[in-house]
């Protein structure tokens, strides 16, 4: 960024297999950003998690919810740092998928959020959406724990609904990444000329 800006803070959710970490790439070279992913497996708490999620250890519900926010928690001062000074972050999934997986088990969504109020409140949250019917086909669907299609249906109608409070920039996860990607810079250019702020707000304060 220019002009003494803070960099700006985007976040790409969706199903697995929706073609995240495909964008979030694309957008880190366009921006020359900064690329984070959630959850960490890089430190300690995080490869307890990749763990959990490989099937290799069984975790209770609560417990795996809070070592996710902890892995975010965990960044918490990196992404302030980077934002200040100057640097674009996009993050491949944030604090919207630990609620929307766990709560898709069962577990209160206002008890989800608590665990992240306070994080940074990202600028632009990207929500890739399509039918797991479709997305189920992709890739090494079913390798982990959570790539199931009865859980994924339950984990997109958290999104849906979440999408509509949280207003999220809703996507089709359908189309050509060329597609998908020139939609994206749409939302970021608009965000830049019209909306862009040097405040890094607090999520769900």
């Amino acid at each position: 960024m220019k002009n003494n800006q803070r960099g700006l803070f985007i976040v790409l959710e969706g199903l697995d297999k929706c073609g995240k970490s495909t964008q979030t790439d694309l957008l880190c070279e366009a921006l020359e950003a900064k690329k984070m992913q959630f959850p960490d497996r890089s430190t300690s708490m995080g490869m307890i998690i990749s763990d959990y999620l490989k099937g290799k250890r069984d975790i209770d519900d609560q417990v795996i919810h809070l070592l996710f926010s902890a892995n975010r928690w965990e960044t918490k001062n990196k992404i302030i740092e980077t934002l200040e000074k100057g640097i674009n972050i996009v993050c491949d999934r944030y604090a919207y998928s630990g609620v929307a997986f766990s709560s898709a088990k069962g577990l209160s969504i206002n008890w989800c959020k608590q665990c992240d109020s306070g994080l940074p409140k990202p600028d632009i949250v990207i929500y890739l959406r399509a039918p797991i019917k479709q997305l189920k086909d992709r890739g090494d669907f079913g390798a982990e724990r959570y790539e199931k299609q009865e859980f994924q249906s339950k984990v997109q109608e958290v999104f849906d609904k979440m999408a509509q409070e949280e207003q999220f920039n809703i996507i089709n996860a359908l189309q050509t990444k060329e597609e998908v990607f020139s939609s994206i810079m749409e939302l970021v250019n608009d965000y830049n000329q019209n909306i862009h702020t040097n405040t890094i707000e607090q999520l769900w304060i």
